[in-house]
């Protein structure tokens, strides 16, 4: 089908977040309030900050701010994977981490249990299917990844299932698949809005005060409290979490280990059951493709495909705004990948079209900290894998505030950085290097130019 006619009536906005059932925002804050924890945030890291803390101590004084509306950047934007990894994938891990991947597998997995867990204790209807996810091979040389993972999965006890292209085509019958790997357990599939809506509901009956619509605009120190200023008013507060994702930090040192990458989607009408039945897809994994410009996509509850990624964009001089939410050259490309991959659906046309904003560090995956004499926690940098590490994260933000010394706080990964990006205007150059080559590595078998060689050795990267 020509992309677009596809693409002609497709809404310019989420889907996740364009339905009547989204709630009615919490007030502004007018004046100023106190509190023993602030988090700054009302997406996944703030909301799982604030009600893990009410978990912790019920007598805990918390607030939460939101600059807009709750889940409405980077958590209701996403494809609603739930993934175990707390790594980025245990190939990353791997190289990061190598004496800690077993353990940073482990507490990742518990992780998505326990959110499993607190879904089905406070009530959060977010069509949470632990489903898993398969990654697939649409080349040959991506087959030689799949066999390496399945077996480090293998070496780690894991319920992985290599398929070769009968298996695999079985399951999900596209033309373009030459193999596949099932991490069986690794991933749920969720509604991010409806588990952001979920979230602050329950921290709305555990007392958590919630203001939305109130950007924090500064931070100081006060004496014996930190001081957040917003349009209307301050909160003082005893501790701080930060969770404010790839928005302009309130600590300034973290400009230098976080870039704003763009990610683009699309979502496609309900797809009738004869037609679906054309693909199978009866056990309605996720599913991702191998190469560095990747695809990921799932079915909804009423069979909608989300169709996402493969075009990972950094706008030069890293501005964020309302415009590059759109990028109709990007949804062109997606919608032709698309009817590659599933020619059987020709004719199923595209509801919505959107982008959001991710917030990429070098290492893929989050880093912590805190500042202000352990007062204030902060953790970011999930490049697009923070809906279910986001709770670890927003675990290990309360470890560090409270002076625990934890599993958690112990992990290497908790305890050191990313290497920091370089200054502007030589990052956008840097950036946009290694998206080209990244681009010329997949259409040259997957080999890696000079330039990805020496990212490689100092454990530099870009991803989404």
């Amino acid at each position: 089908m020509d992309p677009l006619k596809a693409l002609a009536d497709a809404e310019r906005k989420p889907y996740w977040l364009d339905r009547a059932i989204a709630p009615e925002p919490s007030p502004r804050l007018v004046g100023q309030v106190s509190a023993d924890l602030a988090v700054v945030g009302g997406g996944f890291s703030g909301l799982w900050t604030a009600l893990m803390a009410k978990e912790r101590d019920p007598s805990l004084d918390v607030v939460l701010l939101e600059g807009r509306e709750i889940g409405w950047a980077a958590s209701g934007r996403n494809g609603g994977f739930c993934a175990a990894s707390i790594t980025h994938g245990l190939g990353n891990g791997l190289d990061r981490w190598p004496e800690e991947i077993g353990t940073l597998d482990r507490l990742g997995r518990e992780n998505l249990d326990e959110i499993e867990a607190s879904l089905a204790r406070h009530g959060v209807d977010c069509s949470f299917e632990r489903t898993g996810e398969v990654r697939v091979a649409t080349r040959d040389w991506e087959l030689g990844g799949l066999d390496e993972e399945a077996a480090l999965g293998a070496s780690l006890g894991l319920r992985m299932e290599r398929l070769d292209r009968e298996q695999m085509r079985a399951e999900v019958d596209s033309p373009t698949y030459l193999g596949g790997l099932w991490d069986r357990d690794g991933a749920a599939m969720v509604d991010p809005a409806r588990l952001a809506w979920g979230l602050r509901d329950a921290c709305l009956r555990l007392g958590v005060r919630v203001f939305e619509r109130t950007p924090v605009r500064s931070l100081r120190d006060g004496g014996s409290l930190l001081e957040l200023g917003t349009p209307l008013g301050m909160v003082r507060a005893s501790m701080v979490a930060l969770g404010t994702g790839a928005f302009a930090p309130l600590l300034s040192r973290l400009r230098h280990f976080l870039v704003p990458v763009y990610d683009y989607v699309l979502m496609t009408e309900p797809v009738p059951a004869e037609r679906l039945a054309e693909i199978g897809w009866r056990n309605r994994q996720g599913l991702g493709d191998s190469g560095n410009q990747f695809h990921y996509y799932r079915l909804t509850d009423d069979n909608r495909i989300l169709w996402g990624g493969y075009d990972a964009v950094y706008y030069n001089g890293g501005l964020i705004t309302a415009g590059h939410d759109q990028r109709d050259a990007t949804f062109e490309t997606l919608a032709r990948h698309f009817y590659e991959t599933f020619p059987q659906l020709e004719g199923v046309r595209f509801s919505h079209k959107w982008g959001g904003v991710i917030d990429t560090c070098s290492r893929f995956s989050a880093f912590f900290g805190t500042a202000y004499g352990s007062r204030l926690a902060y953790a970011a940098g999930y490049t697009g894998l923070g809906v279910g590490a986001t709770r670890f994260g927003a675990n290990v933000m309360l470890d560090l505030l409270s002076g625990e010394r934890t599993e958690r706080t112990r992990l290497r990964m908790v305890r050191r950085k990313p290497v920091p990006f370089p200054p502007e205007p030589l990052r956008s150059g840097v950036i946009q290097l290694t998206r080209w080559s990244l681009a010329r590595s997949d259409a040259q078998e997957g080999r890696r130019n000079a330039w990805l060689r020496t990212l490689d050795a100092f454990g530099l990267g870009f991803d989404s």
